[in-house]
């Protein structure tokens, strides 16, 4: 049957009618938050993938073998490659989660497939360490801007007029990081290497959510959603470091304890089990096999391990102490004494026997300082209970007892070895957090979040102080390095205008003595392109000019219009160089001669016997300061793509490095500024004060030869936890 263009059959416009676009269904308003949002996610993972060479390069550069090096290669061309594709698939899934929340949405089913992490050909430690990672992630955001969070989905319900789970927005940051997830799936990466790329997921993507969050929840407000919501309170450039813990600690052990991460921290906790099973059996009692064993409670091992805590060494004995044998000998007294082989229950034995690890790579760690190993060392039995208690400890990365190992570690990152422990407040602090866990510390965890604060605010002074002091540093380094090259540049025109001249040995003194202060301080003050500089420059080659004997016609009425304006010039220049007057007059009876005697024949002059004494300047002109001796510009030029030169490149401000000064000393400091014209980097120690400074060159071959190192400022407990984890997939795998 013919059909007239101008008619649509009935059964097409009755299903046009009743599945309208997903996109019509959601407000106006929705939209616009999504589109936001968008831009910002965008522009988010451009900055991630901009610099994700430099971070792959340098990763190659620092590989231990020929292997190693090509993995980080080939994952620079494969992530080359697929850039488009992740950042398209990251959207599209951003856009559909938004579509997912209108009603009777029949894109749920299918997004809840494509969010669901295809793990069928990954092997589980390759699951764990990316679930450990990505919990750490989530759990972070979730500590940091979970306030503001909370407050969007809470909008999100009113404006949908239906509930909307935390977990379920599309704009959280567990939801984010399963997009990035998916978006990378195909990625031909080994798990140290996507591990890599979720860190800068984090840094790129995630570290900026809270600005995600306020913009959403500013459009909602515009338009009446909840106005009335007490807003989130700004986030601090050092939130990391901060006293939030006072006021949100509650908050944020409520979410983090909740029924949402329960279980992402339980199968966290049972792939650490999976891979701990070839370590069991390393903490039970010295008995016959045919004893009867009976496992003790948790509460019971917690009683042991109080016991235990209060005979820690302290740490001048230097005494070793090994967690498990003192609690298998613990367990073997008990047992004998009850007649009952007693253990510990599975569980309880996979932490004791991961904490154990924890603390072995955390006291192998080169750049913990020595001095306060033995400090930190006795925090083995307050951070096995707490771990006993909340198995989150080992996922949720901003737990306090975590943060508080981790804060220790960055507080004491500019320790020297030879600082006096005695007197310093760095050291005596931690010995109190040390102290007051070991006394006080029973079941209740909340001590450590008591403790964090404390501990925060202390360093935040700290820091505050030397912050100040190190801004001085540099603004003092800054100035000497526009003065040194303001020297440099009166260096240069003075030797263009006096090198292989014949001259009056008072004109060369002059110049180089008063002159060059004249411009000097012009150079500071207005630059070497200004009108002053030229004028006063020329001021200079009038006055050699003038002091020659010239034979060329019309040379005598050309010195008798120039002494005038010259002389007018010198007295302007002098009295505006603070230079000594008496000095000053001295010299211009002196000039003066000198001109009168240019007008006198030559042979009158050698009869009269006053001939001046000339010299010929043959050596070029190098200024001194009061403080400084002659400034040596470097003997040697390194190749560009020197080794050495290399690890100078990766150093950014605010980087530990430590210099090995003699086989006995090392010494600490921290990168705190690069002068670009003069090309010096200034270190600084903790307190902010400068410790030494270095060029380029002089930096690049002390790295070649090994006698400076930059020092890992990462979190102490992750490089712990990433290393052990590691280890027992070697364990494993039987290698």
């Amino acid at each position: 049957m013919h059909n007239d263009g101008n008619v649509v059959p009935l059964h097409r416009a009755t299903t046009d009618q009743a599945i309208p676009s997903p996109l019509a269904r959601l407000p106006m308003i929705l939209l616009q938050v999504r589109d936001k949002a968008v831009q910002q996610l965008r522009q988010g993972l451009q900055d991630l993938f901009d610099n994700a060479d430099d971070t792959l390069f340098e990763m190659a550069d620092r590989a231990r073998n020929g292997v190693e090096r090509h993995l980080f290669f080939e994952a620079m061309r494969d992530l080359r490659l697929k850039r488009k594709s992740i950042e398209r698939v990251f959207l599209e899934q951003f856009l559909e989660a938004f579509v997912s929340l209108t009603p009777l949405d029949i894109t749920q089913a299918t997004l809840s497939r494509a969010l669901s992490v295809d793990t069928s050909m990954s092997p589980l430690d390759d699951d764990l360490e990316r679930n450990v990672a990505v919990h750490g992630m989530v759990s972070k955001v979730l500590n940091r801007d979970g306030f503001a969070l909370d407050q969007l989905t809470a909008r999100l319900t009113a404006l949908l007029g239906k509930p909307l789970a935390d977990q379920h927005n599309p704009m959280g940051p567990a939801m984010l990081c399963e997009y990035f997830l998916q978006a990378g799936r195909n990625l031909g990466m080994e798990i140290k290497v996507k591990l890599i790329i979720l860190k800068l997921f984090e840094r790129y993507v995630l570290s900026d959510a809270d600005q995600l969050y306020a913009n959403a929840n500013q459009l909602l407000i515009a338009t009446g959603v909840l106005p009335d919501l007490k807003p989130a309170p700004a986030r601090r450039a050092t939130d990391h470091a901060d006293g939030s813990v006072r006021a949100d600690s509650a908050q944020a052990c409520a979410r983090s304890n909740g029924t949402q991460i329960d279980d992402g921290v339980q199968a966290v906790f049972v792939a650490l089990q999976e891979l701990l099973r070839h370590v069991r059996g390393s903490v039970a009692p010295t008995l016959d096999v045919s004893a009867q064993a009976q496992p003790i409670s948790t509460r019971d091992l917690l009683r042991l391990l109080s016991h235990l805590q209060q005979y820690v060494p302290a740490p001048e004995t230097r005494d070793d102490f090994d967690l498990r044998n003192q609690l298998e000998q613990l367990l073997t007294r008990i047992s004998v004494k009850s007649g009952k082989s007693r253990v510990v229950e599975v569980a309880d034995e996979d932490v004791i026997n991961l904490i154990a690890l924890l603390f072995e790579r955390i006291l192998d760690d080169r750049n913990l300082p020595d001095s306060l190993k033995a400090l930190i060392g006795r925090l083995q039995i307050p951070m096995l209970k707490v771990a006993v208690l909340d198995k989150s400890f080992f996922s949720r990365s901003s737990h306090p007892a975590r943060r508080l190992l981790n804060e220790i570690a960055t507080a004491a990152m500019g320790w020297g070895e030879c600082d006096d422990h005695e007197r310093d407040s760095l050291y005596l602090r931690i010995e109190q957090v040390v102290q007051r866990l070991l006394n006080d510390f029973v079941d209740d965890p909340a001590i450590f979040s008591e403790v964090l604060a404390d501990f925060l605010a202390f360093t935040s002074d700290e820091r505050r102080r030397s912050e100040l002091l190190e801004q001085r540093t540099r603004d003092a380094e800054e100035g000497r390095a526009r003065t040194e090259v303001a020297r440099h540049r009166v260096e240069q025109v003075l030797n263009q205008a006096l090198l292989g001249k014949v001259l009056p040995q008072r004109v060369v003194v002059f110049v180089q003595d008063a002159w060059s202060n004249v411009l000097l301080l012009t150079c500071l003050k207005h630059g070497d392109d200004s009108a002053e500089w030229h004028a006063n420059v020329q001021t200079m080659e009038q006055l050699i000019w003038s002091v020659q004997r010239h034979d060329e016609p019309g040379a005598s009425l050309r010195l008798l219009a120039l002494v005038p304006g010259l002389l007018k010039s010198l007295r302007d220049g002098l009295n505006g160089s603070a230079f000594d007057p008496f000095a000053t007059g001295e010299f211009f009876s002196e000039l003066e001669s000198l001109h009168v005697q240019l007008f006198e024949r030559p042979g009158a002059l050698e009869q009269a016997g006053d001939k001046p004494v000339m010299i010929e300047v043959q050596e070029a002109v190098i200024l001194r300061t009061a403080d400084e001796g002659p400034v040596e510009t470097a003997l040697i030029r390194l190749p560009e793509d020197d080794v050495g030169l290399l690890q100078v490149r990766r150093l950014r401000l605010g980087r530990w490095v430590e210099f090995k000064e003699d086989e006995d000393n090392t010494l600490r400091c921290k990168l705190a500024a690069i002068i670009d014209a003069t090309g010096k980097y200034i270190f600084v120690d903790r307190t902010g004060m400068k410790a030494l400074e270095r060029s380029r060159t002089e930096l690049a071959l002390e790295f070649r030869r090994g006698a400076v190192r930059a020092l890992d400022d990462t979190l102490l407990f992750d490089r712990a936890l990433e290393s052990v984890i590691s280890h027992l997939r070697r364990l494993n795998h039987g290698k």
